[in-house]
């Protein structure tokens, strides 16, 4: 069983003293923070553990802030740490390998950054939010990441086999369309949603042309409005 290092003890109680005193801990930003500066996607392609300075180094960041980090990864069981020849090393666990960990084909970390980026920031800067239209090529792949991994399952039970054609209603990221075509190949999909958003989607992601599957805007160019 891996020990705490000392540093990370005595975080966790500093975390424990702010949640008392506040009333919440950072913990979304702890997770969206390790994410996005690719500390997941790190450790979980090493070899073997590292030590803070080692993930400072290959990051290009802040030794002092990436030894605070890892320790806060700790406290929320992110990471794993244990003390060798007196120095803390880290490495994944199997929950941010196969969920937060980029290579994984189980990976959330899109839907996770869009989180951090769009939603959750909104609600900090809510005005400047309702002005905008978010990150539309960020929350796509987040979508994607979802599909991935639940869509086989939600189209298994639904289980569309008896209709000729399938309609998804906001289908721009094209998720339940390619869950649909690997299940039941002879299906045909329609996908309906506002115009921005599929040439946005045409913009960022490469899809292969099938003509199994079809786009229809017409009925969606007012429905944002």
């Amino acid at each position: 069983m891996h020990a705490p290092s000392p540093r990370c003890v005595r975080l966790s109680v500093v975390l424990k003293r702010i949640k008392a005193e506040s009333g919440f801990c950072r913990c979304p930003e702890v997770l969206f923070a390790a994410c996005e500066l690719g500390v997941f996607d790190l450790l979980a392609e090493a070899p073997e553990a590292l030590g803070s300075a080692a993930v400072a180094a290959r990051l290009g960041i802040s030794s002092r802030g990436t030894e605070l980090l890892l320790d806060a990864c700790v406290s929320l069981k992110l990471l794993q740490v244990e003390v060798r020849r007196e120095k803390a090393v880290y490495e994944s666990t199997e929950l941010t390998s196969t969920y937060l960990a980029r290579a994984s084909p189980k990976s959330q970390r899109d839907m996770l950054l869009h989180t951090a980026r769009t939603p959750y920031l909104g609600w900090g800067h809510l005005a400047a939010a309702v002005r905008s239209q978010g990150e539309r090529p960020q929350a796509v792949r987040g979508l994607q990441d979802q599909w991935r991994l639940g869509g086989p399952r939600v189209v298994a039970a639904l289980d569309p086999s008896p209709f000729p054609r399938v309609c998804d209603l906001g289908g721009g990221s094209r998720a339940l369309a390619k869950a649909c075509m690997s299940l039941y190949p002879r299906s045909q999909v329609t996908m309906f949603d506002i115009p921005d958003v599929v040439q946005m989607a045409e913009r960022h992601f490469s899809f292969p042309e099938d003509e199994r599957i079809a786009f229809c805007e017409e009925l969606c160019k007012g429905s944002h409005r």
